[in-house]
């Protein structure tokens, strides 16, 4: 028997590090026991992991991360975003729950059935949800604690063509999307991102995929805490919708390290709060 996926891992950088790379939707793993409620068959399910799951992502953190002066933190989610999804709100404030891809997905990526009609979300919720989000904000929280700020660096991909599922698929598809919070984003934080991914055809902001990932503790109300999403079109790295990883994945993990450290200086913390943006 397969042992059963970790759920989440959080990697220690530098103690100095005020980074924190998230990656919620690199894993293909899913426990057996939720396979159990999933309406798909093998073969259906197969082909919508190779569309809902950034794949490599997790690999490009590993590879920026070994490059970096000051290595940052990395929390990378364990399991696939078809058990949850650790990036919607648990609740009615998610848009995407109107193509039934809330917290807990009820509907694939073209718009079919995952689960049936009589499913309830809540045990997924209690089990890996909330766990996960307090998991994720004690990370923060440790490196406020530590350096007197945190910056979340969310790493997603996305396909080249638009899905059906996408609420905002009719924008500009950049080779790099970056998705930013108007509290949560200094301009700082952005300029720095732009020049680190100049060099892959230009980047845009907010399309097709808008804002960025903060714990609910800090949301709104922690200017400590900043946040950008980077969204890198899938490719620039890799064969679609699931296959390898190419070569263009070493010059993106390069410019994620380049970002990386832009943010650190090595030996001390460039910097609290909006003061660290200017």
């Amino acid at each position: 028997m397969s042992p059963e996926p970790q759920p989440y891992r959080l990697t220690a950088g530098a103690a100095e590090s005020p980074v924190l790379l998230h990656v919620p939707h690199s894993s293909r793993a899913v426990p057996a026991d939720v396979r159990e409620g999933i309406s798909l068959d093998d073969r259906a399910l197969e082909a919508e992991l190779d569309h809902i799951t950034d794949s490599h992502t997790a690999e490009l953190t590993e590879l920026a991360s070994r490059a970096c002066a000051v290595a940052p933190w990395t929390f990378a989610n364990g399991l696939s975003r078809l058990v949850v999804d650790p990036e919607r709100f648990p609740d009615d404030r998610e848009e995407m729950l109107a193509v039934g891809m809330g917290a807990v997905y009820t509907h694939t990526t073209h718009r079919e059935r995952l689960r049936p009609p009589e499913h309830r979300p809540q045990p997924l919720l209690d089990r890996f949800f909330h766990p996960y989000a307090e998991a994720m904000t004690a990370a923060v929280d440790a490196r406020l604690a530590a350096t007197g700020r945190a910056v979340v660096i969310d790493v997603h991909s996305y396909p080249t063509a638009a899905l059906p599922y996408e609420l905002h698929g009719g924008g500009p598809r950049p080779p790099v999307c970056l998705g930013t919070d108007g509290f949560h984003t200094p301009p700082g934080l952005l300029a720095r991102a732009e020049a680190a991914f100049a060099g892959f055809g230009g980047t845009c902001l907010n399309s097709p995929f808008p804002g960025t990932y903060v714990p609910l503790k800090h949301y709104g109300t922690d200017h400590r805490v900043g946040a950008l999403m980077i969204e890198i079109r899938r490719d620039l790295y890799m064969s679609e919708p699931g296959g390898p990883a190419g070569p263009g994945l070493g010059a993106l993990a390069a410019a994620l390290a380049e970002l990386v450290d832009s943010l650190t200086v090595r030996g001390e913390v460039s910097g609290a709060g909006r003061r660290a943006w200017s």
